[in-house]
């Protein structure tokens, strides 16, 4: 993501493997039956593209509340499995930290940037 901020990457990387994660969580709940096939397997397909889609999307700033509102999508899963509750709590830790630590860093470079008269520049 070249020219992107560190919220902007870790957000994506977060999102990115989250899409895979709710890839093998669409096959759960279509082993375990809880669903139609087609609305198990059609649920979490959306939701997976939904989620890539949104590491691109990142470059914006409603981007970061369509990740919010993924989060919250994903998080609702835990009423078709329990122990989904797992991996909400885990991504939306991750991406709650990564938003607050991006923030932080993406604030501090601009600082180190305009006290040196600079613009900030990706490191490489």
């Amino acid at each position: 993501m070249r020219g992107g901020s560190v919220r902007q990457s870790l957000g994506a990387i977060v999102l990115g493997f989250e899409s895979v994660v709710m890839f093998f969580a669409a096959l759960v709940v279509f082993g375990l039956k809880v669903l139609p096939a087609p609305l198990a397997l059609g649920g979490g397909a959306v939701l997976c593209v939904l989620l890539l889609a949104s590491t691109v999307l990142l470059r914006y700033r409603w981007g970061y509340a369509l990740g919010w509102a993924l989060q919250a999508v994903i998080a609702a899963t835990c009423i078709l499995v329990p122990m989904l509750a797992i991996v909400a709590v885990v991504f939306i830790g991750l991406y709650a930290f990564c938003m607050i630590k991006g923030g932080q860093i993406d604030r501090q470079k601009a600082a180190f940037a305009a006290a040196e008269g600079t613009e900030p520049t990706e490191d490489r």
